[in-house]
């Protein structure tokens, strides 16, 4: 890819016909149309999420409901609570705040383990050697691609033996995490709202924003920086992987350790979410060379939209049922011998279908930019490259993928995606509702975020991709939608 600024027309634009790559395709260029398409996506157009009003709805509205769920969960059963008549109005607000406050405080122990692991997080993604990998080019950044160190998978073994044997030697005991839910919560919304702030603020301050609007509120909430980066660390795909995943995980952990504590024996849905959790950060660590040639990487900013979802939304909102299962007798929620093979069966069909479509797609990528030998990380998965795929080549430059999971719906991963996502509901049966929260607002998201994709995708590709979507009818399910 040339970075000089050249202008190299790679096809004619009426060339939408559907090709077959030899296995080894040479780079795509940009074209003069597809610069100037690329310099109108890179300014602010219109409001999303609803404009300023919209998007301090949400930075208020949900840290507000991450509180509730949690304390329904925690200290009603799973029941969700509300004022019982206008009188228990007030003194119904006011045990909620008591909860938060006593239960919920940003206290001495919070700061230390959550900062403990944020720091740890960035000192090892630092000093731990890694893979090189090669970004998407940058239209802001003239097309340059920038490097990647993916070391993610030495950093989450690092981080396992230390956490192992910190359990071990009674120095930090991992039970003591799901117990200090509400208390850790609390410092990582702090660390949500405050990295937000300074990273908008040295954005500004070193005249590297793109794409503002004007209001503070909006631009805050959508990101000012688009490629931060503290010494060799990405620090947009750093807290994509190192965070929350981390603490998902260690949660589910948590909860098991707590359960073996008080029962003796480790249920199987808790194992359940000890797998699910563990085929995330597992997956987000082994494949993490293809996190540069997502969308995140390459257009979304940094901002208080991703930054508080990775150190607080997910880490806090996705495993309620490990809440659950640590605060009640398992009997509540057993499952027969057929339940547990289908649920399990489930679990890991959604995740090969996730686990290859993600890296058919940005193998794909990779083979545009001219890469055709890929790193080998535990477990490779049978058909997560595509041999030979067939594309749409568009008048951009870019080639759009018709091949491998990619033929039969343009979101295959979201699909699969989603149904893990409602395991992880569904793993305690229908005792509370809460813990369904995690798929019932991801599905919220995964369409919202169709909508502003292909609405880009439409802007960016015209007529090419009014022809992609004739070859590739369906938006999520092959044969229904």
């Amino acid at each position: 890819m040339a970075n000089d600024g050249s202008h190299t027309t790679a096809v004619d634009s009426g060339d939408v016909r559907q090709r077959k790559s030899n296995g080894a395709a040479s780079k795509i260029v940009i074209t003069d149309a597809g610069r100037a398409v690329d310099k109108r996506l890179d300014s602010h157009e219109n409001y999303e999420f609803g404009g300023p009003f919209g998007v301090v709805a949400i930075m208020t509205g949900f840290p507000i409901l991450m509180y509730y769920l949690w304390i329904c969960l925690w200290f009603y059963d799973g029941r969700l609570v509300y004022p019982s008549s206008v009188d228990d109005i007030q003194p119904f607000f006011a045990r909620m705040w008591g909860h938060v406050v006593k239960d919920a405080s940003p206290n001495a122990y919070a700061w230390k383990v959550y900062s403990g692991n944020f720091f740890f997080q960035l000192f090892i993604a630092w000093v731990l050697p890694g893979y090189k990998q090669e970004g998407l080019p940058v239209p802001s950044l003239n097309y340059k691609t920038l490097m990647y160190n993916c070391n993610a998978l030495i950093c989450l073994y690092t981080t396992l033996i230390t956490a192992a044997a910190l359990h071990y030697y009674n120095i930090f005991r991992l039970t003591e995490i799901i117990d200090n839910y509400g208390h850790l919560m609390s410092v990582s919304m702090i660390y949500g709202f405050g990295v937000s702030l300074i990273t908008y603020l040295y954005a500004v301050l070193t005249g590297t924003q793109i794409r503002m609007s004007g209001n503070f509120f909006y631009d805050y909430f959508m990101g000012a920086c688009l490629n931060p980066r503290l010494g060799s660390i990405d620090l947009k795909m750093w807290a994509e992987v190192r965070i929350p995943w981390v603490i998902v995980f260690f949660l589910s952990v948590s909860g098991a350790c707590k359960q073996y504590e008080t029962y003796g024996y480790v249920t199987p849905n808790m194992a359940f979410m000890i797998l699910a959790t563990g085929f995330y950060i597992n997956a987000c660590a082994k494949g993490e060379e293809c996190i540069p040639q997502t969308w995140d990487m390459f257009h979304e900013k940094w901002g208080f939209m991703v930054i508080f979802w990775n150190f607080s939304g997910v880490p806090f909102s996705y495993v309620y049922s490990v809440v659950y299962m640590a605060s009640h007798n398992p009997e509540t929620y057993r499952f027969t011998a057929a339940g547990y093979v289908f649920i399990y069966t489930v679990l890991c069909t959604a995740y090969y279908i996730w686990d290859t479509a993600m890296s058919q797609k940005s193998r794909f990528k990779m083979q545009t930019q001219g890469i055709t030998e890929f790193r080998k990380t535990f477990p490779q998965l049978p058909g997560c490259i595509v041999e030979n795929p067939t594309y749409i080549q568009t008048a951009h430059g870019n080639r759009l993928l018709t091949s491998g999971w990619w033929a039969y719906s343009r979101k295959p991963n979201y699909v699969a995606d989603w149904i893990m996502s409602l395991t992880w509901g569904a793993i305690i049966g229908t005792t509370t509702i809460i813990p369904y929260f995690y798929s019932m607002f991801f599905i919220t998201v995964l369409i919202h975020r169709c909508t502003r994709d292909f609405e880009r995708c439409s802007t960016k590709y015209g007529k090419d991709w009014d022809r992609y979507c004739e070859v590739v009818k369906y938006k999520f399910i092959p044969g229904i939608y």
